[in-house]
């Protein structure tokens, strides 16, 4: 096994060239359920722009009045992307959407979602006509459908051989393809004849590539992470680093061969996930793996079985220790959304208006979001950012933080400014009820 090696965004940043660029391909519009209504094109352009991001996916492509919406607002550029009509140096858009295949393979009932790319609008109508016919597109912008997932694949490449699928959030518990709940022990068990069109996998947020990496069998995946953001704030707490072209085919070329110009990702951190531990919210369990075999998987308060976690579910199919690095793993580091940073500094427990407004006055001071957080150099900031805002920043850069984990649909709680913080490697996991102290993988 190789000793672990920890990308911290210092180092990460070196590594990338000036021509590297961010894109999120996995978001909900406002047809999507527990979705904001601020969820647009026009809207997303611009806070696309404020985040860094280049390249953002549509999502929800497969709902009929998003697709009018799409039509309407954004016109093609030649490469395969969209722009917005009247921003023609704006946010390039890919065209994606997410489908929940719902349905019983051996004897087992499965929930797996899937993140799509489609090369044209035209190819979207064509793929929406073929799903209308099987089922119901209008009632939820992530659309549910009742046969395998793989024939959602089969209906994609009849539409347009240029069109892909990336298993979503694989990790999570109850609607993917590794999850504890409904999902399967291999990939080629889901996906059967249709696996060989299958080069990604999305991580989710409750998981990082370094978990990933434990599983030998994904080696042969591209590893991309994606915002899966429901409101405009969320855009980019998770996205990737390309330097390819901006076209269509050479995203989707970099993604299935990384060599091309898939340079590495931006992560959460994975125990802020809200499926990163085993537990019990309304009991108030959240147990780490090893606290969870000690109780036989029962919750101590109710009796019923806990929530098994992205976590307690990589260990059951690992064939890898913690720390194991690929050959062909990619650099990537973990960040805290400048807002949440900027609402710990001020003291605050939410974004508040307090919040929004110093927010927007150092994105005018620095340029974009993640120029706060990852590109500019810590002396430049320096002389730029209130004291503790930099503090938080260069805290997180190092991996200064706490974090209570999250579990059963919980948020975890993470700290820069914590009396008890302590540096990577050190137990950093406070006590909560029913939990147990561990050692912090944080990069």
């Amino acid at each position: 096994m190789k000793k672990k090696e920890v990308f911290t965004a210092k180092q990460v940043f070196h590594k990338w060239p000036k021509d590297a660029y961010l894109a999120d391909f996995h978001i909900h519009s406002k047809y999507s359920r527990a979705t904001s209504t601020k969820m647009n094109v026009k809207v997303l352009n611009d806070v696309a722009k404020e985040k860094g991001i280049k390249v953002l996916g549509t999502g929800d492509f497969t709902h009929p009045g998003y697709l009018r919406e799409l039509k309407r607002d954004l016109i093609p550029d030649g490469t395969g992307l969209y722009r917005l009509r009247d921003d023609p140096d704006g946010t390039r858009f890919i065209l994606t959407a997410e489908v929940s295949n719902i349905f019983t393979q051996h004897g087992k009932n499965r929930r797996i979602h899937t993140v799509l790319f489609a090369p044209s609008l035209e190819v979207v109508e064509d793929i929406q006509a073929r799903l209308a016919a099987i089922g119901n597109i209008t009632s939820d912008g992530r659309p549910i459908f009742g046969f395998p997932v793989k024939d959602l694949v089969k209906l994609i490449k009849k539409a347009s051989v240029e069109c892909e699928a990336v298993p979503a959030h694989v990790w999570t518990p109850w609607f993917s393809l590794f999850g504890a709940k409904s999902g399967f022990d291999d990939l080629e068990e889901c996906f059967e004849e249709e696996s060989h069109h299958i080069f990604a996998l999305e991580t989710g947020l409750s998981s990082d590539p370094q978990m990933n990496w434990r599983l030998s069998k994904l080696d042969k995946y591209t590893l991309i992470s994606n915002s899966d953001a429901h409101s405009p704030t969320k855009l980019a707490r998770e996205a990737n680093i390309l330097s390819c072209p901006l076209t269509y085919k050479d995203i989707i070329e970099a993604m299935k061969d990384p060599s091309h110009g898939f340079l590495g990702t931006i992560e959460f951190f994975p125990e802020e996930g809200k499926y990163h531990y085993d537990g019990h919210r309304n009991c108030g369990i959240c147990w780490h793996p090893s606290e969870t075999k000690r109780h036989n998987g029962l919750c101590p308060v109710c009796g019923n079985p806990v929530t098994i976690g992205v976590l307690h579910r990589v260990e059951e199919l690992a064939d890898r220790e913690e720390g194991f690095v690929p050959e062909n793993a990619l650099p990537n580091c973990h960040l805290i959304p400048l807002t949440e940073i900027i609402a710990e500094a001020f003291g605050l427990k939410s974004i508040t208006k307090t919040v929004l407004k110093e927010y927007s006055r150092i994105i005018s001071l620095v340029g974009t979001e993640m120029d706060a957080l990852l590109w500019k150099e810590l002396d430049e900031l320096r002389l730029l950012l209130p004291g503790k805002i930099y503090e938080g920043i260069k805290r997180m850069r190092e991996g200064m933080i706490t974090i209570i984990p999250g579990h059963d649909g919980v948020y975890g709680k993470i700290s820069l400014f914590d009396d008890n913080n302590i540096k990577k490697g050190e137990d950093q996991t406070p006590k909560k009820r029913g939990s147990s102290p561990k050692q912090l993988s944080l990069f």
